[in-house]
């Protein structure tokens, strides 16, 4: 009787075959590609996946990362990429799979870190530890509070939130179903939807806070976010901000604006969001630079998968010998 996780090797096996028979590669060539694509059914077990077609693209974006997390080197990640990318390839136009998720994946820059996410209880903590939210909040409170909800919010890059003008944002506060208009690197123009939280901390921070310091500086600036002197906030002052918030949050980590844009992508991905859709959130102008995103996703799902499926460990007593 074929089990499930042999349907996937015999899947693999249909690929190799093809190399040999169609396309007349060597046998050394053909064990290189066997044992390559045995790496990948290795990662794609580890999610409790068995056929083709629960692989998605955020799935196979994934082990590059995986293989890059486990210390190989660029190169070997780059050969292990290509032959995933000729199995799925393969998978599509054989009709073993509706699509090919790997179609737009890269290998992971070498050298590139990783990404460390908050938790969701973090995130809380380090709104909590704004006080913008308490009765009777300062304007640098409420400007803080405004900007935790409104980077964590978009998953805008800071620059993007501090170039932003009363003019920009008031359509948007005026009609829920607005988005927020950034502009990005190059001038790249993008909308991103603006929460219900995010817009009211913001819609806070203009009504009660703003006001009470942009009539400090000597000339009136436009910009939304301002210090205490009624000038534009600075990138360096909003990364200080953001570091004493998170030092009084008790965070065990460093936290910048950018740390709440890798916890925006994160915890889209991890809530099921398609990659694609996120890199447009994100104003990514490859998907690869998106996918180092996933190993977060990655790690979640072998958790929950270990934690949750009846038959992801062996009894101690009943381990095979």
């Amino acid at each position: 009787m074929t089990t499930s996780v042999d349907t996937l090797a015999e899947h693999v096996r249909a690929y190799l075959d093809h190399l040999k028979v169609e396309r007349g590669l060597s046998a050394h060539t053909i064990a290189a590609y066997s044992s390559d694509l045995d790496r990948y059914r290795e990662y794609l077990g580890g999610l409790g996946i068995t056929e083709p077609a629960q692989i998605n693209q955020a799935v196979v974006a994934g082990f590059p990362v995986y293989l890059t997390g486990q210390g190989l080197a660029a190169a070997s990640v780059g050969r292990m990429t290509v032959a995933v990318r000729g199995l799925h390839r393969f998978w599509a136009e054989e009709g073993r799979s509706a699509d090919d998720p790997a179609h737009d994946v890269s290998p992971v820059s070498p050298g590139r870190r990783l990404p460390k996410a908050l938790t969701l209880d973090q995130v809380t903590a380090l709104i909590q530890a704004t006080g913008g939210h308490l009765p009777g909040a300062s304007p640098e409170q409420l400007c803080d509070l405004a900007l935790v909800e409104v980077l964590y919010g978009t998953g805008a890059r800071v620059s993007e939130i501090l170039a932003l003008t009363m003019e920009d944002v008031t359509r948007t506060l005026s009609d829920v179903t607005l988005g927020l208009r950034l502009w990005g690197k190059g001038g790249k123009e993008r909308v991103v939807p603006l929460g219900s939280y995010a817009r009211d901390a913001l819609r806070a921070w203009l009504v009660r806070g703003r006001p009470q310091v942009a009539g400090l500086a000597t000339t009136e600036s436009p910009a939304v976010f301002l210090n205490s002197r009624g000038k534009p906030l600075s990138r360096q002052s909003a990364f200080n901000r953001i570091e004493a918030l998170g030092t009084l949050a008790g965070i065990d980590q460093p936290v910048s604006p950018h740390t709440l844009r890798h916890t925006y992508a994160t915890h889209l991905i991890d809530g099921g969001a398609d990659i694609r859709v996120v890199q447009e959130l994100l104003g990514h102008s490859s998907v690869a630079t998106t996918q180092i995103y996933t190993l977060v996703t990655v790690d979640h799902l072998r958790e929950v998968y270990a934690s949750s499926h009846p038959r992801a460990h062996f009894p101690p007593d009943q381990r095979p010998l």
